[in-house]
């Protein structure tokens, strides 16, 4: 992207492999990064009795679907009370990771739903896992890249676009704003301390 002279994509989105996380934060610094929220309710899900789950999830959906990042806080720290003591392991994955959860909150509202999972992406990955099983030995690295190429072709044909309004546009260029002065803010040198130093006494002054 960077060779093409494209600025680094305001939002990112993942599952929790820490190896993903730490290569999005080091090579992607002015971006947003996103934990998909369909691995996390996955995640969840395991730490929650079945007759629990319902009302679980529920509350955790409506925590990350909140009208905004503040609303969300306050929902997940409503969920923490409610099931601290019952459903600690689960409370804690809520909130790990949570400020990555919630990223999507910072978009337009017509923007959320898309951009708050990895799903079109591991779509795209069973596509591809679809096509080599029946014959894993036969392709080189050239031939997948075009395999890869071809199945996202043809998954684009079925892609319902989203038109970003004039005021969308807006809003897209502060939020760049902001995490440009984000990252500003992070890699400012270190201001040096000031070095007083006693005024030196002139020779006609000593006695």
């Amino acid at each position: 992207m960077r060779r093409r002279g494209l600025p680094d994509p305001l939002l990112v989105a993942s599952d929790g492999a820490p190896g993903l996380i730490r290569a999005i934060e080091e090579c992607l610094p002015r971006s947003v990064r996103q934990r998909c929220l369909a691995h996390k309710m996955r995640n969840l899900h395991s730490k929650v009795p079945e007759d629990v789950w319902p009302e679980f999830k529920a509350r955790a959906a409506a925590c990350y679907q909140a009208a905004s990042p503040a609303l969300a806080r306050l929902l997940r720290d409503d969920i923490a009370a409610t099931y601290a003591r019952d459903l600690p392991s689960a409370v804690a994955c809520l909130d790990d990771d949570f400020e990555a959860c919630i990223a999507h909150l910072r978009f337009p509202l017509g923007h959320r739903r898309v951009i708050r999972t990895t799903n079109l992406l591991e779509r795209l990955f069973g596509e591809e896992r679809r096509r080599t099983k029946v014959i894993p030995h036969a392709f080189g690295e050239r031939a997948v890249l075009k395999l890869i190429y071809a199945a996202l072709i043809r998954a684009a044909e079925r892609w319902r676009g989203i038109r970003i309004t004039e005021f969308e546009q807006r809003q897209l260029k502060v939020i760049r704003d902001e995490i440009h002065k984000d990252f500003a803010e992070r890699n400012a040198p270190a201001a040096s301390p000031t070095v007083t130093t006693a005024p030196t006494r002139s020779s006609s002054e000593r006695t």
